[in-house]
């Protein structure tokens, strides 16, 4: 039996935990903040509750597998899954909207047809063919195993196929997400709806590899899911699984330092100066904490993959409505920025005055997070820089007024409102800016890659949305079975199985 110590109490390092603990070894986490799920908050207030993080689940079959392999208790006897559909509707600049099925190829192209004009859902049915494939290639290595120590060849194969070109005898390949949308799509709404899914993370789809087209994909496939109560019922019910297998938790308790001793990791100290000895150290922190608790020594080493670009954050504002939630109201409306230039330019900080973001507006359909019937609990969310001491909470009154044109009637139903900024992410997380990892992503010289589980030092480990396989909820869990897996398989565990 091995002293494991755990920093952090986010999702990933939770999944690592209770893994780690069913093997047999002793886990400790230390949780500098009062509470575990990292990112996944709640902020409740005269009756009503929201998701401060994350609303929806994809891919929920990462937390199944957890539950099944840390206990006989499946996942959904512990919170109620529920299937959203449609899976999201979309209000376009144009005006034009559309409601798409969940995880129905024919359901999505008949409403992309019938609501955008005929062709348009047989082009997005072709592309989610071609995204398929690069799903199936870049599966393995990107979601259910070890970083590669050749990564070298993920970051130089685009894995998104050639498309070919109708009348002509030849196929193009697409080498970034606007060029997939301008080539393949050819529709300004069918693009927006692509480059949303990369605008989510903060991603500029005039840069992003083709390859993100797995984001879209990902959702289609495998569907998008709600947990009844809140997506904070998940994080409950991993924390009280790691409890059942004998997990210890310190809360308020912030690491200072990792210690090492004969060229190996030996413990953690704490911030009062306590010394908690650990034969492994499992760090589910951003990389700026990770090199502070190691006084800078490069735990990275050589090789490893390049430097990420800036990250992103977001900017949520919480709405206590009068009157209750109309039937048939779909739960997320994306509704698409009128100005995609700006938005970009915005996200890239190169005009971070002028936002005027996609806003996607949550409103549940869940008597648990409402005072009575006759109200609803709605949130409305936009990717903003990353920029650190920025008042964002000026741009609240023109996420409303872009909601107002899916939500007519929007600001006479408001209660009150609270604006959630990217300082509070950074204060749940530790991130710098209340930054928000993105998944691994193939190609593009490997700048979307994350670092490797694995570090220089021997026994330390780094698992969450900052290490391989990236951010999102299904990377974070997959990332807690590569840990667990490294540590209990050693060096030669090949991945998940």
């Amino acid at each position: 039996m091995a002293r494991i110590a755990v920093i952090g109490a986010g999702m990933g390092a939770l999944a690592a935990a209770a893994r780690l603990a069913v093997a047999g070894h002793r886990v400790v986490v230390y949780e500098r903040t009062d509470t575990y799920g990292g990112a996944l908050r709640r902020l409740e207030r005269d009756g009503f509750c929201f998701d401060t993080g994350p609303g929806l689940l994809p891919l929920p079959a990462v937390y199944r597998d957890l539950f099944v392999k840390t206990g006989k208790e499946p996942l959904e006897r512990c919170v109620e899954l529920v299937q959203v559909d449609p899976s999201s509707r979309h209000v376009f600049a144009d005006g034009t909207e559309v409601s798409l099925p969940n995880a129905s190829r024919a359901g999505v192209v008949a409403a992309l047809d019938e609501a955008l004009g005929s062709g348009t859902g047989e082009r997005w049915g072709d592309f989610l063919v071609r995204a398929r494939e690069a799903w199936d290639r870049t599966r393995r290595p990107l979601l259910e195993e070890p970083l590669w120590p050749n990564w070298q060849v993920l970051a130089g194969r685009e894995p998104y196929p050639a498309a070919p070109r109708k009348r002509l005898l030849r196929t193009r390949r697409a080498g970034t997400l606007a060029e997939v949308a301008a080539w393949e799509l050819r529709d300004a709404r069918l693009a927006a709806l692509l480059e949303s899914h990369a605008v989510r993370y903060g991603l500029d789809p005039r840069s992003t590899p083709a390859s993100a087209a797995v984001l879209p994909y990902l959702e289609h496939a495998f569907g998008t899911w709600y947990v009844r109560g809140g997506l904070r019922e998940l994080a409950r019910a991993v924390y009280e699984r790691c409890v059942a297998r004998r997990v210890e938790f310190r809360f308020g308790a912030e690491v200072a330092g990792v210690r090492e001793k004969d060229g190996r990791v030996s413990g953690v100290e704490l911030a009062d100066g306590t010394l908690a000895e650990a034969d492994f150290v499992v760090a589910g922190v951003a990389p700026g904490t990770l090199d502070r608790l190691t006084a800078g020594t490069g735990v990275r080493g050589d090789g490893e993959v390049p430097p990420q670009p800036p990250a992103a954050s977001r900017l949520t504002v919480l709405l206590a409505l009068r009157g209750g939630r109309p039937a048939g109201t779909a739960h997320r409306t994306v509704v698409h920025t009128a100005d995609r230039e700006a938005e970009l330019e915005a996200l890239s900080g190169t005009a971070a005055r002028d936002l005027r973001p996609t806003v996607t507006i949550m409103r549940p359909d869940d008597p648990a997070l409402v005072p009575g019937p006759d109200h609803e609990a709605v949130a409305l969310s936009a990717v903003v820089p990353a920029l650190p001491g920025r008042p964002f909470e000026q741009h609240a009154e023109h996420m409303i007024d872009v909601a107002e044109r899916a939500v007519p009637g929007l600001r006479d139903r408001i209660l009150w409102h609270e604006v959630r900024t990217p300082a509070h992410i950074a204060d749940a997380t530790g991130a710098e800016g209340g930054a928000v990892p993105v998944p691994a992503l193939a190609a593009a010289g490997g700048r979307l890659l994350h670092p490797s589980n694995s570090t220089r030092v021997p026994g330390l480990f780094a698992v969450g949305g900052w290490a391989h396989p990236g951010g999102g909820l299904p990377h974070a869990g997959m990332s807690g079975a590569l840990v667990a897996g490294l540590i209990v398989e050693g060096p030669d565990f090949r991945g998940s199985q």
